[in-house]
């Protein structure tokens, strides 16, 4: 994990609202840009820097992307700050 992309991927707030989107499960690109009122382009290249980030994962099926989060990468985020606020190992 490389620690500079996440925190570059968490920083917006956009990103952050897609990530909360994401919890209750995988969305379609279509379902994440329909909720933003920013071009297209603009939610597609807020995808790619949380997948550049591993944050999230997509998966194509027919004309759709998908995208669900990694939460195995958030985990490690998570342990990170616990570490640095002394509460971890």
């Amino acid at each position: 994990m490389g620690i500079q992309n996440t925190m570059k991927a968490l920083s917006d707030p956009i990103r952050r609202e897609i990530l909360e989107m994401l919890r209750a499960g995988r969305l379609s690109a279509g379902e994440i840009a329909e909720k933003f009122p920013v071009s297209g382009a603009a939610v597609s290249k807020h995808l790619s820097v949380l997948r550049e980030a591993d944050l999230i994962r997509d998966a194509r099926e027919g004309k759709f992307i998908y995208y669900e989060l990694n939460t195995s990468v958030l985990e490690e985020v998570m342990l990170w700050l616990k570490i640095l606020k002394g509460e971890g190992k």
